[in-house]
């Protein structure tokens, strides 16, 4: 049985353990999965065996995410159109959900969690517990069950993969980027909104062919431009649904929800990546059964 003491530390860890199992599985509902599941090992294990308890559940919960990566790359296999790693939505109001901690974290970015979705499980995990949290890799290859040297190689070319990642930008710089596309993108002139846009800009959507988007990665300031207004003008007509602002991924972005559902749900979620002052990649979330992060309070 775990005393009080005992669970109101797990608590005091369960938004570092949050962080670490979304980084590790780009899943809010397998991040979960995979703390609570570290809650009942740790009501099973004897507290002798637990020196450091933040060290032994990030442990315990790198193991069970491991289990779920592989999981989930078998899923993909058969998956409809492009895969992205979950969205987190958060309101304007600040709460004590672990999910709004875990996105004030620059790491948790879509755009860096869009490039860690390209690793290996092993790549992903070695990556994530070595250069995020410091784990030693001997810790880590028995993690992975390979040896120390692996692990170290399995980061160093997870690294190289990761480099991709553009730059983090200013909160500022992210909204009025997003804020000139938007205003362009309502004008509905082609160009206006191409000029808003990287010349290497590219537009992905994950559906999993449950709603009408691109089903392959878009790219380029001219084809994004005529896509983004084609979808934006399909929108409008569409009245029973709202659109508004939210935070995805801790910056600015888009969500549409359906006010005849309880707390507004949900239903299709838009984030964007900045470089240069443009807009460099917009991310379509339109798989509803992607969007348990959305936890949008007024």
């Amino acid at each position: 049985m775990v005393s009080p003491l005992l669970a109101d530390l797990f608590e005091s860890h369960r938004a570092h353990l949050i962080s670490v199992a979304y980084r590790l599985t780009g899943s809010v509902g397998d991040a979960e999965d995979a703390v609570q599941e570290s809650w009942l090992r740790m009501a099973g294990a004897h507290q002798s065996e637990i020196e450091d308890l933040r060290a032994w559940l990030t442990t315990v919960v790198s193991r069970i995410c491991l289990d779920h990566l592989r999981s989930a790359a078998v899923r993909r296999e058969t998956y409809v159109g492009q895969w992205l790693p979950e969205p987190i939505v958060t309101g304007q109001a600040r709460t004590d959900d672990p999910l709004e901690v875990v996105v004030r974290n620059q790491d948790n970015r879509m755009a860096a969690m869009v490039v860690l979705d390209a690793l290996t499980p092993q790549q992903r995990v070695a990556l994530v517990l070595h250069d995020s949290l410091a784990v030693p890799f001997d810790e880590i290859a028995d993690i992975l069950g390979v040896s120390p040297d692996a692990a170290r190689q399995l980061a160093v070319r997870a690294r190289k993969t990761v480099a991709r990642t553009p730059p983090p930008v200013t909160d500022d710089a992210h909204d009025e980027a997003v804020q000139r596309f938007l205003a362009a993108l309502a004008t509905g002139d082609i160009a206006a909104v191409a000029a808003t846009l990287h010349p290497d800009v590219n537009f992905i959507a994950d559906a999993g062919g449950t709603a009408r988007t691109a089903l392959n990665v878009v790219e380029g300031a001219e084809k994004v431009a005529r896509l983004a207004v084609g979808l934006w003008r399909k929108q409008l007509e569409e009245p029973a649904l709202e659109i508004g602002f939210a935070a995805v991924n801790g910056q600015s972005g888009l969500v549409l929800t359906d006010p005849n559902s309880p707390f507004g749900r949900a239903v299709r979620v838009l984030a964007f990546s900045v470089r240069d002052g443009l807009v460099c990649a917009a991310y379509d979330f339109a798989n509803v059964a992607k969007l348990s992060g959305a936890r949008l309070r007024t």
